[in-house]
């Protein structure tokens, strides 16, 4: 028996009907009727043999009443549409039909027959004969049903490419859900049971399946065994801590994946395409497991700043600033520019932008902001109301090799979009700064802390000597989830290759933000700033980079350090261990939002400062690295170079 199954299995059989697409409602239809015609031959040889219809009934009236039995029964099943489901997918909605049908026949008949008796004397079908067929006819009816679905599950289970598949939570998203996969055609996944954290769970059942109490020992000795995958629902994604309550899965290389909301009720009832819900059914990514509250911002204040207004988006094609201009438009500016020299992302940008925000007004600007005559001719042409500033180089290793560079982007192009922004009569600039700034260890934070100083210097000025002035506003945060270049995006091209991840250092931490976090915090913190200030984000707890990678290669469906290794390169120049928001100099005041806080830091008079960063671009423009960095370091005394070659300069400070 188990050879024959095995050929039926890996023949061609199975594979050829799964190819098929559903039989047609007529067809459906015929194979009933020949079922029912067949339980009423049956009944009637028997019942004619055993002596209980009468033997003396002609072959006409046999007939007669035999078609009659068939008519009437094709009407019932029109009345309760039982062809018009899938065999494969048949459920105890189909069995019920039929059930109804057949017993609506069986009872009419009855009547029918009962009625003529009563007034002709005459009995066209003995009792026995109708109830029989009743039972004979549901019975190879259901069986029909029952051994469709029975052989299409074996085919399909013993199938390398389906997936065993538990829903977590049990409320009504979760079993949409699961209707949801049951009604697929050719599903990946195969539904095997429910998974909920209360103790009682496992004496429920849904949908004729366990549910299980998610605990360490129910995990390990039987939802891992059972299921490969877990499908979270959104609401139940709601309701716990991604980043705590999901790692038991991952630990058990469990794979997660959660579906929209919305999507969960588009099937209407009708068989869904696999393609139709694989798309639905997404990968948990890494950014829902780390622990991040819900950060709420007053949008008030921005739209009656931002409203009706020309706003400036420097580095608009970047992470940050195209997500700037994305959230952007929602407070309905007047004219949004976006300014930066890569060409093709910024074309890419524009399209998204005419494509999801057909009304808003949105102009192309190429420039570098290192090009003073340039960007002087676009101040002039769009004379903008605010200046987001995110334009900056930011990769640290890149930086550390090309400090000129560093210097001429993000200190120079600040300080002419600063004094332009004066000169024009802007009246809010709000540079993006890094947490890379505080207590510098390499030249790319080193660039931005002396881009604060300066800003903050120039407002000082202004405000002591009573001008109207713009407000000069720095935020502050740290990495950036999903941004270009940052290390989520390394880590999933490594793994999609194989591996290995690499990681600089066992025990390097980050703190880790959305990109729309960030940006959201970028527009509240800029509307409520009043000039000078530099303002910090929270940013939740810091991740292990190690622990990050070892997240996602469970989430990839591997096993770390079995599938995909994880090898350690060592700190890269100018890296540290761990980044800071303040250094230990520094202290905060809090806002009304407690996400937003600002640093009280060193004030600088601009006059000395200006000149010190004067004759550090000029060092630039002479292409001097060394000479660049130590005017640097004597800028920021607090910039003490790691893993790079500039450390001698710090060496050489101290013997001095």
């Amino acid at each position: 028996m188990k050879k024959l199954l095995s050929f039926i299995r890996n023949s061609d059989i199975f594979s050829h009907l799964a190819s098929l697409n559903y039989l047609p409602r007529w067809a459906v239809l015929i194979c009933d009727i020949v079922l029912c015609s067949f339980s009423l031959g049956i009944i009637y040889f028997f019942f004619l043999e055993a002596g209980i219809e009468a033997e003396s009934t002609s072959l006409i009236l046999i007939l007669e009443r035999f078609l009659a039995v068939i008519i009437l029964q094709v009407f019932f099943f029109w009345v309760f549409h039982t062809y018009s489901g899938v065999l494969r997918y048949s459920s105890y909605i189909d069995a019920t039909k039929l059930l109804l049908a057949v017993a609506a026949n069986t009872i009419s008949l009855s009547l029918l027959n009962l009625l003529i008796n009563a007034t002709t004397g005459i009995l066209l079908f003995h009792y026995y004969t109708l109830i029989s067929y009743g039972f004979l006819a549901f019975f190879f009816l259901f069986f029909l049903r029952m051994g469709v679905k029975i052989i299409y599950d074996f085919y399909i289970q013993n199938s390398e490419q389906i997936v065993p598949v538990m829903i977590y939570g049990t409320r009504s998203a979760g079993i949409g859900i699961a209707k949801m996969i049951r009604a697929t055609q050719y599903s990946k996944y195969k539904l095997v049971g429910f998974i909920d954290e209360d103790s009682h769970s496992n004496k429920r059942e849904i949908m004729g399946l366990r549910v299980y109490d998610l605990n360490r020992k129910t995990m390990e000795e039987v939802i891992s065994k059972k299921a490969k995958a877990v499908i979270v629902s959104p609401l139940k994604m709601q309701k716990i801590n991604p980043n705590k309550d999901l790692d038991i899965f991952l630990n058990n290389n469990i794979s997660i994946y959660t579906i929209p909301l919305v999507g969960i009720w588009q099937g209407g009832g009708e068989p869904l395409e696999r393609d139709v819900l694989t798309r639905r059914i997404k990968s948990i990514q890494i950014e829902d497991l780390l622990e991040r509250p819900e950060i709420k911002i007053s949008t008030e204040h921005i739209a009656q700043q931002i409203n009706s207004k020309v706003v400036l988006v420097t580095g608009a094609a970047g992470s940050i600033g195209s997500e700037i201009v994305r959230q952007m438009t929602r407070y309905q500016p007047s004219l949004i520019v976006l300014m930066d020299q890569a060409e093709s992302p910024i074309h890419d940008l524009k399209l998204e932008l005419e494509h999801d925000y057909p009304e808003q007004n949105i102009s192309i600007f190429l420039g570098d902001v290192r090009n003073q005559q340039r960007m002087e001719y676009m101040m002039d042409l769009y004379r903008p109301d605010f200046i987001y500033h995110a334009a900056a180089y930011k990769h640290v290793p890149l930086m550390e090799d090309n400090p000129t560079e560093g210097i001429q982007v993000n200190v120079m192009g600040t300080k002419i979009m600063a004094d332009l922004a004066l000169k024009y009569g802007v009246k809010r600039f709000v540079m993006i700064s890094s947490d890379k700034a505080v207590n510098p260890t390499n030249v790319m934070g080193a660039s931005k802390r002396i881009a604060e100083i300066y800003v903050q210097s120039l407002f000082l000025k202004n405000k002591k000597q009573d001008m109207q002035t713009t407000k000069f506003i720095t935020t502050r945060f740290g990495n950036v989830l999903g941004s270009n270049g940052s290390v989520i995006p390394h880590f999933k091209r490594q793994i999609e290759q194989g591996g290995p991840i690499t990681v600089t250092h066992p025990e390097i931490i980050r703190y880790f933000m959305t990109i729309p976090e960030a940006c959201m915090l970028v527009l509240e913190a800029a509307a409520m700033g009043e000039g000078g200030e530099i303002f910090i984000f929270d940013m939740g707890r810091p991740v292990k980079i190690a622990d990050l990678a070892r997240k996602m290669i469970r989430l990839s469906g591997y096993v770390p350090e079995q599938d995909i290794k994880i090898i350690y390169t060592g700190l890269r120049q100018g890296e540290k261990l761990y980044e800071e928001l303040l250094n230990h100099k520094e202290t905060v005041r809090e806002t009304h939002n407690s996400k937003i806080m600002i640093a009280s830091v060193r004030k600088y008079d601009y006059d000395d400062v200006s000149s010190e960063i004067d004759e550090l671009i000029r060092y630039s423009w002479l292409g001097k690295d060394f000479l660049v960095v130590s005017q640097m370091k004597k800028i920021v005394p607090e910039f003490i170079s790691k893993n790079s070659q500039y450390e001698k300069l710090d060496i050489e400070k101290m013997n001095a």
